[in-house]
């Protein structure tokens, strides 16, 4: 799918738009508050960015709203691998602890020191599993933040490359998740956040530049293929868990501090529907 220029004229004032809303609702990042760490008032976010980061997408359905969609996010700063430690402390603190981070799927809150790769450490979790199209590590799809979430590492582990779907056992701290011999599921409080970090995966990275063109289908035996299941199951968890205060902050700091892109499913719930 041939892409269109970008036109970084949106940036320049998407940013200045993004600059003042997290100034006005994003938390300091030294603060402990709970209350801090409140979303914009309905309305304000999107009304802002459909004028000026949408302006293109605004109106369009189906393959014509992903592909601009894809032009528009693809416009992205890209991190090195290890530069994601860091953003992660950000993208993902404790709005109750600032010396912490959520890890994703255990929801346990988690010292920011204790990243790495032991037993009681936390890492960098590929909710699109790196495997499905085998693209590692390396800066693009393999350190893109907006997929990227702490976790404890024996979760981590548990998780693999498995596929998302309903259904399974829980294991040690599990917080709710599930897992199987070929399935993962979240748990509750996360479902739609990782329905949106697969749905944006897909419409980031379409094979135009370097990298697989990656896919929701609907199973659970993708193995290497760029391919990720299961999308009757993730599309319910978006319906499920619709954006929270949390997930949009997450948004909002990844677009202002690191990659300059947004998310666009947690902007626009409607969107999945329309291309999906």
């Amino acid at each position: 799918m041939p892409v269109t220029p970008v036109r970084r004229r949106w940036r320049t004032v998407a940013l200045a738009a993004s600059a003042a809303l997290v100034g006005l609702t994003v938390p300091a990042l030294t603060a402990p508050s709970a209350g801090a760490a409140t979303a914009p008032p309905a309305g304000v976010a999107s009304a802002a960015y459909d004028d000026t980061y949408y302006a293109d997408a605004i109106g369009r359905t189906g393959p014509a709203l992903k592909d601009s969609l894809h032009t528009i996010i693809s416009d992205q700063t890209k991190l090195s691998y290890s530069a994601v430690w860091e953003a992660l402390k950000v993208t993902d603190q404790d709005p109750n602890n600032s010396g912490n981070v959520i890890l994703l799927y255990s929801g346990i809150s988690r010292s920011k020191s204790r990243n790495g790769g032991n037993t009681g450490d936390w890492n960098r979790e590929h909710v699109w599993a790196k495997s499905h199209g085998d693209f590692g590590t390396s800066t693009g799809p393999g350190t893109d933040l907006h997929h990227l979430r702490p976790e404890d590492v024996q979760v981590n582990s548990i998780r693999g490359n498995k596929d998302f779907d309903d259904g399974g056992s829980a294991f040690g701290n599990s917080g709710g998740s599930l897992t199987d011999s070929n399935s993962f599921e979240p748990r509750d409080a996360v479902k739609g956040d990782v329905a949106r970090m697969i749905l944006y995966m897909a419409v980031r990275y379409e094979g135009t530049d370097g990298w697989p063109d990656l896919e929701p289908n609907d199973s659970v035996s993708n193995g290497s293929a760029p391919y990720h299941g299961r999308l009757s199951v993730l599309k319910q968890w978006h319906q499920q868990d619709p954006p929270d205060a949390f997930e949009k902050r997450r948004n909002d700091v990844i677009h202002a501090s690191y990659q300059h892109n947004r998310n666009p499913f947690i902007d626009h719930p409607e969107w999945v529907e329309s291309i999906w």
